[in-house]
């Protein structure tokens, strides 16, 4: 658990998730944008399932690492959360995913999360992550650009496909 300031100056908490934090994720999940949920579904979803709660709370912390960010004034509001599972076909490589609430996008946040989860994969043996995203999704882009490594890219119309070799 890590206790860091956003360039706004809010206090966040980021810790792992844990598998009570499925109401905290359901809320959360419903203060997202319809803008931002496409933007991390790839659809427009309205509303989580049971079934996607429980797959996005219960982790293992190897294969399927997740962080949530929380506001260090109000525990129980989670603002961030970032994501890689392993993918079951190469050992060494993941796909990760980040969201962020509006009102906290552009502050810092997903950068935090992007640093704290690749050094999480890195101690897990992990050489390569992948991300899949919308090509008109400026902010991520951004993220990924501050990442060093090699990085390839592959469209499939408005789908882009990035895959980053974490620098050592």
């Amino acid at each position: 658990m890590e206790t860091i300031k956003l360039q706004s100056g809010t206090e966040v908490l980021i810790r792992p998730i844990r598998p009570d934090d499925g109401p905290r994720i359901e809320t959360a999940f419903d203060r997202l944008s319809p803008r931002t949920r496409y933007q991390r579904f790839l659809s427009s979803k309205p509303r989580l399932t049971k079934a996607d709660t429980r797959y996005l709370v219960e982790v293992d912390g190897s294969d399927h690492v997740a962080l949530v960010a929380t506001l260090t004034g109000d525990p129980e509001q989670i603002v961030g959360v970032g994501r890689f599972i392993r993918l079951p076909t190469d050992a060494k490589t993941a796909e990760f995913a980040i969201v962020v609430l509006d009102e906290f996008q552009s502050d810092g946040l997903g950068t935090a999360l992007l640093q704290r989860l690749t050094d999480a994969a890195r101690d897990r043996g992990i050489e390569r992550v992948t991300a899949t995203l919308l090509v008109d999704n400026p902010p991520v882009h951004r993220l990924l650009s501050r990442l060093s490594g090699e990085q390839s890219r592959r469209r499939f119309g408005p789908v882009e496909e990035i895959e980053l070799r974490l620098a050592a």
